[in-house]
């Protein structure tokens, strides 16, 4: 039962905004965000997880894009722990999940703030990341 996860704080890794090559033109530039995580454990404290997303937009040589944008926030949550002392992989997923919309604002606000057209990434009503996706059935 993962109503029991509590988000104790969040911080602001990396908000990073660069200005590319390419100009934004007529034709759309399709902005492909690629998403990655890192989990820890305190290994004084069991109950303490530290989530780490990061998303990142940027071009390749191929298809430049007008910038590129990397940001990295740290979740820290307090988890149940079972016996066994890992935490369950539903504790993973439901800290993403409370961690993505932190994420997914700093995007929109660094791309506000560095005057170019606000990014808003895409509401994630499932898993962000397909191996939670399998993780995701009734937990018993």
């Amino acid at each position: 039962n993962m109503d029991n996860i509590k988000l104790i704080g969040i911080r602001a890794d990396e908000l990073t905004y660069k200005l590319g090559s390419v100009r934004a033109g007529a034709e759309k530039v399709q902005l492909s965000p690629t998403f990655s995580r890192q989990v820890r454990h305190a290994v004084e404290n069991k109950g303490r997880m530290f989530v780490t997303l990061t998303v990142k937009i940027e071009g390749t040589p191929e298809r430049p894009t007008p910038f590129s944008v990397c940001v990295t926030m740290t979740g820290v949550f307090y988890i149940p722990v079972p016996e066994e002392g890992q935490a369950p992989r539903e504790a993973v997923i439901a800290a993403t999940a409370l961690l993505y919309p932190y994420l997914r604002a700093a995007v929109t606000t660094l791309t506000t703030s560095a005057l170019s057209a606000p990014i808003v990434l895409p509401v994630v009503s499932g898993t962000l990341f397909p191996e939670d996706a399998a993780a995701s059935g009734p937990v018993s």
